[in-house]
């Protein structure tokens, strides 16, 4: 896992990039990666990205990959 600054936020080697999410099939630039705590104690890591339209959506970290 990727170092997390003061904010809660990752600074992921993705972040800046077109990225898309396997699950939707939707590309667009990764903005951030952040940390949601579940009531359960577990850690899940949060991608957000922005596509051209400017509506960014959410996805797991693991679904998210490089556009080449």
């Amino acid at each position: 896992m990727n170092a997390v600054d003061h904010a809660g936020y990752e600074r992921h080697e993705l972040l800046g990039r077109r990225v898309r999410d396997i699950a939707s099939g939707g590309e667009g630039e990764l903005v951030a990666v952040t940390h949601e705590v579940h009531d359960d104690g577990r850690v899940v890591r949060v991608a957000h990205i922005r596509p051209v339209s400017g509506v960014e959506w959410s996805a797991a970290v693991t679904n998210v990959q490089a556009v080449v």
